[in-house]
């Protein structure tokens, strides 16, 4: 058997699980989960994960990696295509990458750039550099403009690369990314968008939002808040925010549900911008089109 992979993406509550699942089964395909929340452990409400029942019909990966307070980055989840790829051609199976978080998938088919070699040397002085945030970063947006001028003075992981860039090299980010430019992980890869109205998915949104507090979402970010405060990433989530909103009595319960559909629906829009404007020849149909579009496209080929 020849490895076929393909991609699924669309705005959330989209349907783009249950469409993977069915695509999976009739392929003889694993999973790839590229979901910026599902990768977590103990975020399962919030993240509106694939229940334990489509996890065990399909083989999932990116799913329940890390805890919550782990370090994430788009350089992980490269790592962790190319360890689920060769576990895919080992078992003779195929891969369907889906998700919404499409800016992992575009990281996929246009690369990150190396970054130099870091000694611990270099790693100790840039983390020196570190304990003053706004200092680095006025030292390296005096020395690289152009490339400052995209980060947040509060963005420490960016600050970090950019020093260690810098130190471990002697060339600006801009320099170093001239001379180091990106390469695709996957050269070829069809794409295929689920195309929603916004009523349909404002509807999805709000039904999706009322069976999320109806299982519990609101003792899950309790307990997630006591287990890992609110310092991490993750809880900066939609979801977790406006339930803390809650906690803090600066909302209602109606209140803090429709905070939550307004803002889902906001990323919902954002992401259908992302999946238009960033992938070029992707394949866009409405849900109850795209299962034959790819299967015909997939057992004739």
């Amino acid at each position: 058997m020849s490895f076929k992979q393909l991609a699924i993406i669309g705005p959330t509550a989209s349907g783009k699980s249950d469409l993977a699942i069915k695509i999976a089964q009739r392929m003889d395909a694993y999973i790839l989960s590229i979901d910026s929340l599902s990768i977590y452990k103990e975020i399962d409400i919030v993240s509106a994960k694939p229940s334990k029942e489509e996890l065990n019909a399909v083989k999932h990966f990116g799913i329940d990696l890390l805890y919550p307070d782990a370090y994430f980055s788009v350089d992980i989840f490269i790592d962790l295509y190319k360890t689920v790829l060769h576990e895919c051609k080992k078992e003779n199976k195929n891969l369907i990458i889906v998700g919404g978080t499409s800016f992992y998938l575009k990281s996929l088919t246009e690369g990150l750039s190396e970054l130099p070699s870091i000694e611990i040397q270099t790693q100790q002085k840039v983390e020196k550099k570190l304990q003053n945030l706004q200092k680095a970063y006025r030292f390296l947006l005096d020395l690289d403009s152009v490339y400052m001028s995209k980060i947040s003075q509060n963005d420490s992981y960016r600050i970090e690369k950019a020093l260690l860039i810098f130190e471990a090299s002697k060339l600006t980010p801009t320099q170093w990314f001239e001379q180091n430019p990106p390469q695709a992980i996957i050269k070829e890869l069809d794409i295929y968008n689920i195309d929603v109205s916004r009523d349909i998915l404002r509807q999805r949104i709000h039904q999706r939002t009322q069976k999320m507090y109806a299982m519990g979402l609101i003792d899950e970010v309790s307990m997630l808040e006591h287990k890992y405060t609110r310092s991490p990433h993750a809880m900066n989530s939609i979801g977790i925010v406006e339930v803390l909103e809650y906690l803090d009595a600066k909302a209602k319960k109606e209140e803090m549900l429709e905070n939550i559909s307004i803002h889902t629906a906001q990323l919902a829009k954002r992401q259908q911008t992302f999946n238009r404007t960033q992938f070029q020849n992707i394949i866009s149909a409405k849900l109850e089109d795209l299962e034959d579009i790819i299967l015909r496209k997939v057992l004739h080929t």
